[in-house]
């Protein structure tokens, strides 16, 4: 493994990293990267990257069919961050519901009083707000961060409600049991006290915490959202704060509509910025790219199919990067058996217009030949 790190990683992950593996200073020499934020939109990847790893969920900032098609694998972490994600969600519930923030203000505006401590007792009265405890929330969104958040205010005495048209199977046997789980958004929402949204930001998720979103809920409702500013229709939020419906909203993306909103309370972008997730997510990307490129397994990637075949144990492991279309299969055990090599082991899946085959063998590979054949966009032969 040869990485070139695109931004600042984490040096407790790239300290685990032991020789023959390491990082280099210039991105030719390089056959994987390593990239949190940086813009790769218009970055010219050289052929010998095979890889590239973003430590963290989000992959807006890559060109994910364009790095396909080259045959590079995009890799992301999701659930590295979790936890981060959880424990700042549960502070911005708290922040919203009582006023926390407008009492530190005034304990800032009148620091010169010299009786504060009285004027203090008088004051708090506007700042008291509302405990948590009994009321409904409605997780919207149970992937990993949104059952974490979804079991903590659990535990913290609320009536919780979950939606998630594609909850798997591994996520819903960590749900709580406590957790009513709703097929349709409008039921979930529906008197709903909160709203937390945890869902990808995707062109069906766009603008989906709406209107009518907002109308479903109970009067006063808060509204957190820590995924993306998008899945909110900024214009509907709006007009809901002005008119009471909503009572806070609270979001760690700062845009220039949504800072000049009332009753909101705005963070820059912390959901996963705590040292705990920068390194579990750097740690992470990089055991995905190991695995990869030692053993061409694909594990949490977003443009190609997860899937693997465990450690190498034939002569060879021939990894194939293709078009989604019909006899490719056949093509490759074809040119493979014709060259004299047998095929001990194979797996094959794809992913909308791209898959992935890894195919074991023992004798001699024309790689060439492989190469040649249409749809192929990269060979690699282990």
């Amino acid at each position: 493994m040869k990485a070139f790190c695109l931004n600042n990683i984490s040096k407790v992950a790239l300290n685990t990293l032991k020789a023959p593996d390491k990082t280099v200073d210039d991105v030719n020499d390089a056959d994987s990267i390593l990239v949190r934020s940086a813009a790769m939109h218009e970055y010219e990847l050289p052929k010998s990257v095979l890889a590239v790893a973003r430590a963290g969920a989000g992959v807006n900032n890559i060109p994910l069919d364009k790095y396909a098609e080259e045959g590079v694998v995009v890799f992301n972490t999701p659930g590295a961050n979790a936890n981060a994600v959880k424990e700042l969600v549960i502070a911005a519930s708290l922040l919203a519901s009582r006023d926390i923030v407008g009492g530190i203000e005034w304990v800032k505006e009148n620091k010169n009083d010299e009786a504060i401590a009285k004027t203090a007792e008088k004051a708090k009265a506007k700042f008291a707000g509302t405990e948590i405890l009994g009321k409904t929330i409605a997780v919207v969104g149970l992937g990993v961060i949104g059952v974490l958040v979804a079991n903590a205010f659990v535990e913290l005495g609320m009536k919780v409600r979950g939606y998630d048209p594609y909850l798997s199977i591994n996520n819903a046997m960590k749900l709580n049991k406590n957790v009513k789980y709703y097929e349709k958004l409008e039921d979930t929402v529906a008197g709903a006290d909160f709203i937390t949204v945890h869902v990808p930001a995707m062109d069906s998720t766009k603008k989906m915490i709406n209107k009518k979103v907002f109308d479903n809920a109970a009067d006063g409702a808060i509204v957190l959202n820590f995924s993306r500013d998008t899945l909110v229709d900024e214009a509907d939020l709006k007009e809901a704060l002005e008119f009471g419906k909503i009572k806070k909203y609270v979001t760690d993306f700062a845009n220039p509509n949504v800072v000049n909103l009332p009753n909101t309370i705005i963070l820059p972008h912390l959901g996963a910025s705590t040292e705990e997730a920068e390194d579990n997510c750097a740690l992470m990307a990089i055991n995905e790219l190991k695995d990869f490129l030692e053993n061409g397994n694909i594990t949490n990637s977003v443009n190609y199919p997860s899937i693997g075949m465990g450690v190498k144990q034939a002569q060879y492991r021939v990894c194939i990067n293709h078009k989604n279309i019909p006899g490719q299969i056949a093509h490759f055990t074809t040119v493979i058996s014709e060259n004299g090599g047998n095929i001990t082991d194979f797996v094959h899946k794809s992913r909308g217009d791209f898959a992935y085959s890894i195919i074991d063998v023992d004798g001699d590979v024309n790689e060439e030949a492989l190469k040649a054949l249409d749809g192929v966009y990269r060979v690699r032969v282990i």
